[in-house]
């Protein structure tokens, strides 16, 4: 497949649960509770996305794939709008636009500390995205952007934390992103002595 239909594939595959959670919402059975329904799915999507993104360069050198590279300013960009509708969604329907009742959750509940705290790491990143910001900020770019394995971790503790009974879902999150991390760690070699 050339790469242009490609990205538009991955285009429409991560626009599609938006797009889903939409339709159910509009139309079909939202649930019990429409709001923590919205409020999960799109972090839950958030996270995906994060790992996603984290796994192109394991995937790259493990499987020898290079394409993949040309998709993960994408899957990072739609992490960063999974992330906006969540952190949208518990400001607007969660707490009625409530600001102040934010900052207390912000000062008060460590969950939302650090999910507040990867949503505004992720706006550098997002901002910073285009080839006239990677031309500007040039070596620099790529340090900015390494700041995606803090936003994962962030993420990762902000779904553990929240969680109170079942941790199945959040630990499995949790191991995948250690294993991107493990994938990233290569040893020294023994004749490497510099």
């Amino acid at each position: 497949m050339p790469i242009a239909l490609a990205k538009i594939a991955v285009f429409v595959l991560c626009l599609l649960p938006a797009l889903l959670l939409a339709g159910q919402m509009l139309l079909g059975d939202p649930g019990p509770d429409p709001v923590e329904h919205i409020v999960h799915e799109t972090g839950a999507w958030t996270l995906r996305l994060l790992l996603l993104t984290l796994a192109v360069t394991p995937l790259r050198r493990l499987a020898g794939w290079n394409a993949l590279i040309r998709f993960r300013r994408m899957l990072g960009l739609y992490a960063f709008f999974y992330a906006s509708l969540h952190f949208a969604s518990y400001l607007l329907l969660d707490l009625g636009a409530f600001w102040r009742q934010l900052l207390v959750d912000i000062v008060k509940r460590p969950y939302i500390t650090v999910g507040f705290s990867a949503w505004l790491l992720l706006v550098p990143l997002a901002l910073t995205s285009t080839n006239a910001m990677m031309r500007r900020l040039g070596r620099h770019w790529q340090r900015l952007h390494r700041l995606s394995y803090a936003i994962a971790l962030l993420g990762v503790l902000h779904f553990l934390w929240l969680v109170k009974a079942d941790l199945r879902e959040p630990l499995l999150y949790a191991a995948v992103f250690a294993l991107l991390m493990l994938a990233r760690w290569r040893p020294r070699r023994l004749n490497d002595r510099s």
